[in-house]
């Protein structure tokens, strides 16, 4: 058989994807490792009528409402490997399995690499977070440490002003990070900046408390952010040849369509950022559409 749509990736872009093209009562193989992004966080934020829902619980009720349209069938494994050929889109697992499509959505999100600090992952998802959108409002008026030595970091310190005054800038020894005028823009409203490297995050059943430096110092704080370095899940790159972008994002247009014949991008792989549920759903509808828009056309000139 081959399907109308195969779209890698279970997140919320997926998942959405799958809905709209059941609705429309297309062929969909929806491949999802069920090794979601935010399975380490205690709640997800910011989707209306789901604030606050646990993300196992936000997959559950997506897949009770998918599984509805018999046309969507859920495949629980992993695409490790794309070809295109022939219009059609042949796609192999882990186990062997070979599927065929004639359209592709990507949307198989984002994995992220941690800074090398003990005790990091005890936090991350707990009382360390990367998004202020999504958990600031947990983490207001408390002591924060902004622990990042990305580019945009002072456009988040100025960010987090709007839930905490209480803030330190943890540069983990880059030094270039900030130059002078951001420096003194941040002590001028409050703000410490430390480039001691950090040697390891203590505390007590995911609730930090203590950020530990190098030089023996450390500091009390009992949550905050950080900036994990964000690259694709997966990596179909050099057997299908989309271009991408210099963040390692697919490039694709407002509807998710790439740079190849009848392949689409949606979620987190497409954009990198902002990296939020209902931002990567309403991608994925988008994708969905646009993959509709394609199918249809193709479909009246065969008749």
């Amino acid at each position: 058989m081959k399907y109308d749509c195969a779209i890698v990736g279970g997140g919320p872009a997926g998942l959405n994807a799958a809905l709209v093209l059941g609705r429309a009562r297309r062929s969909v193989a929806l491949f999802d490792s069920n090794q979601p992004r935010n399975r380490v966080t205690h709640a997800s934020h910011g989707f209306i009528t789901r604030d606050g829902v646990k993300p196992a619980e936000f997959r559950r009720i997506a897949y009770e409402e998918l599984l509805r349209y018999p046309s969507v069938q859920h495949r629980q494994s992993e695409v490790i490997e794309i070809h295109s050929a022939d219009h059609c889109f042949e796609l192999t697992t882990a186990s062997d399995e070979r599927v065929q499509a004639r359209k592709l959505i990507l949307s198989a999100g984002l994995k992220e690499i941690f800074p090398d600090i003990e005790g990091i992952h005890d936090f991350y998802g707990t009382s360390l977070f990367n998004c202020p959108f999504c958990d600031g409002w947990e983490l207001r008026d408390q002591p924060l440490a902004v622990i990042s030595d990305h580019p945009a970091v002072f456009h988040k310190l100025k960010l987090l002003l709007n839930w905490s005054r209480d803030i330190i800038a943890c540069t983990n020894g880059n030094q270039s990070l900030l130059n002078d005028a951001q420096r003194h823009e941040l002590i001028s409203r409050g703000i410490q900046v430390v480039d001691t490297p950090i040697a390891a995050l203590s505390g007590t059943d995911g609730i930090l408390e203590r950020v530990h430096f190098t030089d023996g110092t450390e500091i009390m704080r009992s949550g905050g952010f950080i900036d994990p370095v964000q690259l694709p899940y997966a990596s179909f790159q050099e057997t299908l040849g989309y271009e991408t972008s210099d963040n390692g994002g697919i490039v694709a247009d407002a509807m998710g369509k790439t740079s190849v014949a009848g392949l689409f991008a949606a979620g987190d792989m497409a954009y990198v950022m902002p990296s939020q549920l209902i931002y990567a759903a309403a991608s994925g509808s988008k994708a969905a559409m646009s993959v509709m828009a394609e199918l249809t056309e193709e479909d009246w000139q065969s008749m």
